[in-house]
C-alpha cells in the first residue's frame, strides 16, 4: 500500500475545505504506486484523488506536471485535471508535504497487458505526444543520466552480495551507454512513467492516463523506450515479442517514427532499463519498514538490459530503410 505520510479524516477535511468540493464523506488509501501517497476521497462534489508528493517528486516541478495534465484535458485527452483551491493554486501543503486534489478517472490499470490492449496503449501514447506538443511548460528530466550516477554512488554504500554484483554491472553499462545517448531527436512534453498500471482501461479500451509526476520535456522516443520496457516484458524480464510489436504498431498508427528514432531504440531501451533498475535497487536498499509500501524488485528490469544490448530495430518489428 503506497502510504508514506498518513492522513486522518479530520486532516483531509481541513485541507479540502479550500477546494470547493463540499463535505468530505470518506477517505481511503490507494494501494497502487510506490512514489507518492494517494488517497481516494469521496465528497459532495464527487470522487477525487488526494495526493501528497514524496521523495523524488520535486515541488518545483509540480506546476509543470499539473499544468501538462490540465493542458491535455483541454485538448480532449483523458488526463486527470487538478482542482484549484480558492487561492487559484493547484498545490497546497498537508502534513508537511506539497499536496493536490486531482480528478478521479474511471477504469483500472493493467498488470499483464494483452497484444490488443498494448496496441491501444501505444496509440494513446502517440496521441499524448501530439496533443502535448504545443504545451509551453519546461522541465528537465528529474531522473536523467546525472541522477543515475548519483543513485549508483548512493547504492554503493549499502550494496552487498547480489546487489553489489548488480550495481557493478549497472555502472559498467552506464559507461558503455553514456557516449551513445543520442540528441536532436523529435521531442516535447513526455510522460516518462508510461507503465500499464498508469494507463486506465475499461475492458480493452483505455479510459485515461495518470501519474505524470516524472513528466518533462524530452525525446518522444525516450518515452516510447520506457513504455516498451514497461509493457513488452513478463514478470521475469523476458521479452514478449507479440506485445512489443503490438505496442509499436499502435504508436505508429498515431505517429510514424523517424529513422533516427528507430535506430536509437536499442540504446534508449537499455538506458531506460538501467534507469528503472537503479531506482528500484535504491528503493530496495534504503527501504523504511515504517512505510506502507513494498519496494519493487530490480532484477526483472536488470534482465531487460541484455535484450537491448543484443537488439536491432528489427527485434522491435521495425525497419530503418
Amino acid at each position: 500500500m503506497a502510504v508514506f505520510t498518513p492522513v486522518t479524516l479530520d486532516q483531509a477535511r481541513a485541507f479540502i475545505a479550500d477546494y470547493g468540493l463540499g463535505a468530505l464523506d470518506e477517505i481511503a488509501p490507494i494501494a497502487e504506486g510506490v512514489e507518492n501517497t494517494n488517497y481516494r476521497i469521496e465528497t459532495a462534489g464527487g470522487r477525487h484523488v488526494l495526493t501528497l508528493f514524496e521523495r523524488r517528486t520535486d515541488e518545483a516541478g509540480l506546476p509543470f506536471c499539473l499544468g501538462l495534465t490540465d493542458h491535455l484535458a483541454d485538448a480532449g485527452f483523458a488526463a486527470p485535471r487538478p482542482v484549484r483551491g480558492v487561492s487559484g493554486d493547484w498545490i497546497g501543503r498537508l502534513n508537511g508535504r506539497p499536496a493536490a486534489v486531482i480528478q478521479w478517472l474511471q477504469g483500472a490499470g493493467l498488470h499483464a497487458p494483452t497484444a490488443v490492449q498494448a496496441t491501444a496503449g501505444g496509440r494513446l501514447l502517440a496521441d499524448l505526444h501530439l496533443k502535448a506538443a504545443d504545451f509551453v511548460g519546461r522541465r528537465a528530466n528529474p531522473v536523467g543520466p546525472l541522477q543515475w550516477r548519483l543513485l549508483a554512488e548512493k547504492c554503493d554504500h549499502r550494496a552487498a552480495g547480489d546487489s553489489r554484483r548488480m550495481l557493478e554491472a549497472l555502472v559498467a553499462e552506464l559507461d558503455r551507454l553514456e557516449p551513445l545517448l543520442p540528441d536532436g531527436l523529435p521531442s516535447g512534453a513526455i510522460h516518462a512513467d508510461y507503465f500499464p498500471d498508469n494507463v486506465l482501461y475499461e475492458g480493452d479500451r483505455p479510459s485515461g492516463v495518470i501519474d505524470f509526476y516524472f513528466a518533462h520535456v524530452g525525446a518522444w522516443v525516450w518515452d516510447l523506450a520506457i513504455a516498451l520496457n514497461a509493457w513488452g516484458f513478463d514478470a521475469e524480464g523476458r521479452p514478449d515479442e507479440a506485445v512489443l510489436s503490438a505496442f509499436l504498431r499502435g504508436y505508429e498508427q498515431g505517429r510514424r517514427l523517424e529513422r533516427a528514432e528507430v535506430e536509437a531504440l536499442p540504446v534508449l531501451g537499455a538506458a531506460s532499463a538501467v534507469r528503472f533498475t537503479l531506482t528500484r535497487l535504491h528503493d530496495q536498499l534504503f527501504h523504511d519498514p515504517d512505510w506502507l509500501v513494498t519496494p519493487k524488485d530490480p532484477a526483472p528490469f536488470f534482465a531487460r538490459i541484455a535484450f537491448h544490448r543484443a537488439a536491432s530495430p528489427a527485434d522491435f518489428g521495425l525497419a530503418t530503410a
